[in-house]
Formats: C-alpha cells, structure tokens, sequence
C-alpha cells in the first residue's frame, strides 16, 4: 500500500496598497546575465501560453463545479506547485502531470520545463518599486522517510525549497507547524491552510504566492457610494460601488463575444483585466475562454477615454480540494496506487492523497498617493467628441491579473456576489 503524500498548494491575498519593503530574490539571487540572455521571447511566450491554457482549463473545471458562486485562485500557484511534484514523478505519472499542465512533450524537454518555472519564480521575486510580488516552495517531510539526494537537490536549485522536519504522527503540532508557516510567509492573509492531516502523511509540499500592489489611477473613498449589484435576474445586494470619472485606460468592446473590458493597471509592472459580460452571456464568455481569446483581447484593448467606470469592493475567497478535479485535466495516475513518485524516495512507495488550494483576493479604493496622482484626468483640447463611454460592474464579472512582463496570469476569478465572503 501506498503511503500518502498530502500536496498542499496555497496562493496569498491580493490588496491595492504597497508594504514598506520590497519583495526578495528567489533563493537570495539576482537574475543573472546568462539567464537574461537565455529567457528568449519564445520561451516566455510559450511558458505564458501553456499557463494560460492551464488556468482557462482549470477556472471551467471550477465553474462547473460552483456555477452561482465567487471564483478566485491562482493558476501560476498551482502550476509551479504541480511542476514541483513532477520533480519526483516518473513514467505515465509523470507525463499526466506534465501534460495536464498543457506542455506539449515533443516541443518542450523536461528539463526545459524545469528551467522555465525556476526563472519565471526568479522573475516574479524580482524586487519592484512599489510592489510586493514573492513567492516560495516549502517541504514538510517525516523523519522516517529518506528522499533521494537528487530530488533534494532539484527541489532547492530549481524551486527554491525550503524542508522542514515534521512529525505527522502528531497531526495537531504538524498542521501548526505548516500552517504557522504559511500564515507568516503570506503576512497572516492564508490561515488554517491544512486541516486533518492524516497521521500516515509522509510530506506536505506547499506553495505560497503573495500580492500586494497599489493602483496606478486610484478611486478616491469619498466617490464610493451604496448601490445594488444583480448577482442575478431575482437577486441584488447592496454594495460600496468605488467609481472613477473622466479617466484614459485600456478599453474594449468584445462585440463577438458580447461582453466589455477595461485593464486597470498598477504603479508596477502587474495590471487587472476585468472583463464585464452582457446580461445573460456569462456562460457564452466562459466557455471560450483560451489562451487565444485572453491574447486577442490583450491585443484588442485600446487606450480610450472612460467618462465613468464603477468597479464594487470586494474581499472574496475560495477553499479548494483539487484532488477530484485535476483528473479531469488528465493528471488521474498520481491520485492511485498506481503513483510513480519513485523520483522522490527511489521507490514507488508514495501517492498523492489531497490537493489543497486556497485564495483570498481584496479589492478597494486604497491606491497611490495623492500627489502620484496628479495627470490622471486628461481633457481633449478639442472638447469631447463622440458617444459617452460608462462602465458599470453593477453585475457577475471576470478579473484576470497579469504580471506584465511574464505575460503569467498570477490570479484569476469571477465575482458573482461581492458580499460572499
């Protein structure tokens, strides 16, 4: 019988006001010059595209699953975590996950998928201005079981881990010990990560990402105001509706797809698409969502002049058990008895027993500072010309953000109640 491998993957809040210090390197480093010269613009294309296949597939998996209520996780997570377990896997077990996360194996080698994740890990703990942007890997291991110095070594160079000794067989003192971790490495957003841990768990293999950024054109408190939100034709709520008047941001009109979209970007290198369906269309949107829609709207949206935009606060979270719904993107084998993760104790003596995901995301006025803010309401010389433009997320509505030198999608989630916590 298999022992159990408990994989527990974690992504951090997301809140429109900057921390006082800056995020560190991945492993204490810089980017190097070689690695500048060797992360070509295919390959971050390539890597970026893969990842958003990934979310696109995932985020219908979870609408299925929870078709009337707030979707919020993030893809670049749990794809880093899954590429993380590959590490040890071998054989079918191996390729489904790899697959599963939509690389193509006869484009792209093992080793080339290895290196992409641990520079775009190096990528996103690169210190911004005005950005806390970090993310890191963790162990939790039983003394009693002896993983391979290889795997160890991988874990370290390629995903920066850190290993913990743990005792499972205390369940008690073993979830404190992980979740004491991730509370403090998400600055106290991500609690009770892990809860009834099964005393025969051999490790726990964690991931946390944690994002905290200001907005470039701030909503001014003193503009919010109550109004209804129609979660749907029979029900509203009321919300705090932020709105912005007379502003220039990136905007387009799906006509195709009937629905409209607005980027609102950060002061740093990380933006918020947020993506507003007609009445009645949200399933329509839903299903054709793609790596190749996301890059025709990305290449759609034009900077244009917004009269009135209203976007509602929200704190949303989710709590995923993913173990049931990954199979549905391919990866069964490392669920069974069947599991190849000899890779990590050099026999097959390990299977994976739970995947936990969980995402918390914040959305308020708080921005930049006032005197940052200045330049932000542009008037025509000639006058207004043309049709009023009003944006109003008074209903269900997507939001996808991006780190916009990566091209990866670290959050993405759908607001169907902005009171549902």
């Amino acid at each position: 019988m298999s022992l159990l491998l408990a994989l527990g993957l974690l992504v951090a809040g997301f809140c429109p006001s900057v921390l006082c210090h800056p995020a560190s390197t991945l492993g204490g480093e810089n980017l190097t010059q070689e690695d500048q010269s060797n992360r070509t613009h295919v390959d971050d294309l390539r890597m970026a595209s893969n990842n958003a296949d990934f979310a696109c597939s995932l985020y219908k998996q979870l609408a299925l699953m929870t078709p009337e209520k707030n979707i919020v996780f993030s893809p670049v997570s749990l794809s880093v975590a899954l590429a993380f377990l590959s590490l040890g896997a071998h054989g079918t077990t191996l390729t489904e996950i790899l697959e599963g996360l939509k690389f193509n194996l006869t484009e792209t080698t093992e080793a080339e998928i290895h290196q992409g994740f641990r520079r775009l890990m190096q990528a996103l703990n690169q210190p911004q201005p005005q950005l806390q942007l970090s993310m890191g890997n963790a162990l939790f291991v039983n003394g009693e079981l002896k993983l391979l110095e290889k795997f160890m070594e991988d874990a370290q160079a390629l995903y920066a881990s850190e290993a913990f000794a743990t005792n499972f067989q205390d369940s008690a003192a073993a979830e404190k010990l992980i979740n004491d971790h991730v509370k403090k490495e998400t600055q106290g957003k991500i609690v009770d990560l892990v809860k009834g841990l099964d005393p025969q768990t051999m490790m726990v293999l964690v991931n946390y990402i944690f994002f905290k950024a200001k907005w470039k054109n701030p909503f001014d408190p003193r503009d919010t105001f109550k109004t209804k939100f129609h979660v749907n034709t029979r029900k509203s709520v009321e919300v705090s509706m932020m709105s912005l008047e007379e502003v220039t941001m990136p905007y387009f009109r799906d006509k195709v797809l009937s629905c409209t979209l607005v980027e609102l970007k950060y002061t740093s290198n990380t933006s918020a698409l947020f993506i507003l369906p007609d009445e009645g269309k949200m399933k329509s949107v839903e299903a054709m969502l793609s790596p190749e829609t996301l890059r025709r709207w990305r290449d759609s949206l034009k900077t244009s002049w917004i009269d009135d935009l209203y976007v509602p606060k929200f704190s949303i979270s989710s709590d995923y058990n993913l173990e049931g719904i990954l199979p549905q993107l391919g990866m069964r084998e490392v669920f069974t008895s069947d599991a190849d993760l000899s890779g990590i104790t050099g026999s097959k003596n390990l299977m994976v027993s739970q995947v936990v995901h969980k995402a918390l995301l914040d959305v308020a006025e708080e921005g930049t500072e006032a005197a940052a803010a200045t330049g932000i309401k542009i008037i025509p010389l000639s006058g207004r010309i043309g049709p009023l433009i009003t944006v109003y997320f008074n209903k269900p509505f997507l939001i996808i953000i991006t780190d916009t030198i990566t091209s990866d999608t670290l959050f993405m989630g759908k607001v169907v109640n902005p009171n549902q916590a």
